[in-house]
């Protein structure tokens, strides 16, 4: 059950409906699934799900010779929300043997049922009820009218501003528009586009209230580093003011969630301003984005950043991807195309184009001749030097066909080490100085952020937990430290949920630490993007070592190098959308320790998630 393991959206975004429960219902079958679905139990499903359907049969199923087929259609339907799908395909027929429990009239008031069946589409309640809601959402943001802009004004801004002619026609998009999707690959601009957008809007309103957001703490850091790196463009110098005002948060702080996961804004209080950006918007799922598009005021404009050759949410939806297919929501979609990141020729530029032009009829063999022809030939991992006017550097290994033995694998463990050599390195440089120890903090960070290694999977040889513990080990060896309790100077941390006493968000990473003038045996953490230190001790205990992301939580992540591991344990989990978000993470150099089948398997296998919410917002939004 990787993708519950892996689940790196926070639990609280899970609410139990799109929308409340009638009287009475607040003991159904569906809501015990769902506040169970709630729970940071989910990773246990494979445990409890058995029980759940052997409950849900005798409670609703007398007739026991359709037990069976009722039993196989409810498994086949779970497994397929655990891959992201709000839904399967099914026949008339197929659904025969779930009774009373499947739910076939389609209106407004339809009674909670654990199943519904709907245009030959079989779905749990809550996510039915998640598309239908945030259908009529995306028609209301289509057909809300905002202010009318000043278009002359517009233009004469326009021109001291943007040259591409994608970026000015997302430029004239938001001005017509409330409701905007701007969609790019890495370095088209997207963020340098939104910051003169942004100028644009406030030159014409300046008492417009911003609200910047991402769906995770990482993804908010970087978008406020890309926000603060755009605006010292010297073109924007006289907006410069604007940037001390923007302050990028997660969606769940914009939305007020909560403990409860019920949003302080919603249809009732809607959010409080006139512009909300929300980037990597390829990782809204289908509850979050409910949440936040009835959350969004009449007179707003709403603008979604992202790439949707990412990868998809981890939670159920594809929300993004549906939207831009959504032929009535073409005039409300900008597509950025030029790269400045990925220059013509740069190697990692080269690779994510190679990705975007196989095709599945291909053999292994096949595309992997192709891939080393044309991308990257095949050799051994070595040590890089990060340098800052470096050219693109891909390294590619493959993983030998046999068990490898013991030696084998601590070969590969110590060459993935290589990229955290500067990072250990520069620990051991202690400051001796009070004062010397800001500076040397800002230093360490850099290093940690130049380098990390992502997986696809936790468990195996090169998953997350293996991989942790081994680069763990050659760091204290190298330090020649112990561990006292789980704690040590220099090990990096993420938090794997939501603590809104700490203040602390799922995905937020620190590092482990002593202050200078504190106690000295005292372990605290430092986590950058808050600025905040937080006692070792007062951390949770699920709290991860984070030397290793999975590739779904280094979405919204950039670093300078990333090592990608995939092992044939993992080649079901492949797809294009994986091995894209993990390269396109790197800035300058990826390092690839891949068996040959499961990076076949990436590079030609698209991910296509089985989901209503097309159809639904073509009904709401004819052409």
């Amino acid at each position: 059950m990787d993708k519950f393991e892996d689940n790196c959206v926070e639990n609280d975004q899970k609410a139990l409906s799109a929308q409340p429960l009638h009287a009475g219902q607040e003991n159904t079958v569906e809501t015990q699934v769902l506040v169970t679905q709630n729970t940071q139990e989910t990773a246990d499903l494979d445990a409890v799900l058995p029980d759940w359907i052997d409950y849900l049969i005798q409670h609703y199923l007398p007739n026991q010779a359709s037990h069976p087929a009722a039993n196989q259609l409810i498994q086949q339907l779970m497994q397929a929300v655990e891959k992201g799908d709000s839904c399967i395909l099914a026949e008339d027929a197929q659904i025969q043997c779930l009774a009373q429990m499947v739910q076939h009239e389609q209106t407004e008031k339809t009674p909670v049922a654990p199943f519904i069946f709907d245009s030959q589409r079989l779905y749990l309640y809550r996510y039915w009820a998640l598309e239908n809601a945030l259908a009529k959402q995306v028609a209301r943001l289509k057909q809300q009218t905002g202010q009318d802009l000043n278009q002359t004004q517009t233009l004469n801004i326009e021109k001291d501003l943007l040259t591409d002619p994608h970026q000015i026609q997302a430029l004239h998009m938001v001005c017509q528009h409330n409701f905007n999707i701007i969609t790019g690959g890495p370095g088209t601009g997207k963020t340098y586009t939104l910051a003169r957008i942004i100028a644009v809007l406030n030159e014409q309103n300046p008492n417009l209230r911003i609200a910047m957001a991402a769906p995770t703490g990482k993804a908010a850091q970087r978008m406020e580093e890309a926000l603060q790196a755009a605006f010292k463009d010297p073109a924007l110098q006289h907006y410069s003011i604007i940037h001390k005002h923007l302050k990028p948060v997660t969606l769940h702080r914009l939305l007020g969630l909560g403990t409860r996961a019920i949003p302080r804004f919603n249809e009732r209080q809607r959010l409080p301003y006139d512009v909300i950006v929300v980037d990597e918007a390829s990782m809204l799922d289908l509850s979050l984005a409910q949440m936040l598009f009835a959350a969004i005021p009449q007179h707003s404009k709403l603008i979604l950043l992202g790439d949707a050759e990412q990868l998809a949410s981890v939670d159920v939806g594809a929300v993004l991807a549906n939207l831009q297919d959504v032929d009535a929501l073409q005039a409300n979609r900008t597509h950025l195309q030029t790269s400045r990141r990925f220059v013509q020729g740069a190697a990692i530029g080269e690779f994510a184009s190679f990705i975007q032009q196989q095709e599945q009829q291909q053999t292994t063999t096949e595309v992997l001749a192709k891939f080393e022809h044309q991308v990257v030939s095949a050799s051994e991992l070595q040590p890089i030097q990060l340098t800052p006017n470096m050219s693109d550097v891909i390294q590619l290994q493959y993983l030998p066909d046999a068990t490898n033995s013991a030696a084998h694998w601590a070969k590969y463990y110590d060459q993935l080490m290589y990229g955290f050599q500067p990072y250990v390195a520069w620990l051991k440089q202690w400051p001796e100085q009070p004062a010397e120890y800001a500076d040397w903090l800002a230093q360490l960070i850099r290093y940690f952020d130049d380098y990390r290694i992502l997986s696809a999977i936790r468990h195996g040889k090169l998953g997350l937990h293996e991989l942790n513990q081994q680069i763990e080990l050659r760091v204290l060896n190298t330090l020649g430290v112990l561990k006292q309790g789980d704690w040590y100077v220099g090990r990096p941390v993420m938090m794997t949920y939501n603590d809104y006493q700490l203040g602390l968000s799922n995905g937020d990473i620190g590092i482990c630490l002593k202050r200078p003038m504190t106690e000295k045996s005292q372990f605290e953490v430092y986590f950058p993007s808050l600025d905040k230190w937080v006692v070792a001790t007062r951390l949770p205990k699920s709290i991860e070592t984070a030397y290793a992301l999975t590739i779904h939580k280094s979405q919204g992540s950039e670093f300078t190098h990333t090592a990608v591991v995939l092992e044939n344990h993992a080649t079901e989990m492949m797809s294009k959308e994986l091995i894209y978000t993990a390269i396109t993470r790197a800035k300058k150099v990826v390092s690839l320790l891949v068996a040959k089948d499961a990076l076949a398997k990436a590079l030609i296998k698209r991910t296509a998630r089985v989901s209503g919410l097309l159809e639904k917002i073509n009904n709401h939004l004819p052409l």
